[in-house]
């Protein structure tokens, strides 16, 4: 249902450097930076795996503003090894990886927080035998 979605960040070098060591292991990269002629001077740039989805843009966050976006992982070893990332960029730990059976049996996901304060969580969904 979600094509695309965008955060603003307060220090865009910072969250491209915490982002593009996060979504590595999840196989998502900084695919598109616009050009400033096209955003009055903003630094914009677009993450995914085959086109830009989730979107970072420098700008004034307001107070109380953080988000929860969970982005999906291939496997259990994928979420594991983007929470380490994560943390090792800046994140700060907001639930290690884990079972959540509260959503669902096989339900795989872990929780950081980026320099902003945003709760960024990789999630996979498929049972660990069929990975």
């Amino acid at each position: 249902m979600i094509d695309h979605m965008g955060i603003k960040v307060s220090d865009f070098e910072k969250a491209k450097a915490f982002y593009d060591a996060a979504f590595a292991p999840l196989g998502a990269s900084l695919l598109y930076v616009v050009p400033p002629e096209y955003t009055n001077g903003a630094k914009v740039g677009g993450y995914g795996r085959d086109r830009p989805v989730f979107w970072v843009t420098e700008g004034e966050t307001a107070a109380n503003s953080a988000q929860h976006i969970a982005f999906a992982a291939h496997n259990r070893a994928a979420v594991d090894a983007f929470y380490q990332a994560a943390l090792t960029a800046g994140g700060k730990d907001n639930g290690k990886p884990g079972l959540r059976p509260q959503y669902h049996a096989d339900y795989y996901g872990a929780f950081v927080f980026d320099p902003d304060g945003n709760n960024i969580e990789a999630v996979c969904h498929m049972p660990e035998r069929e990975q």
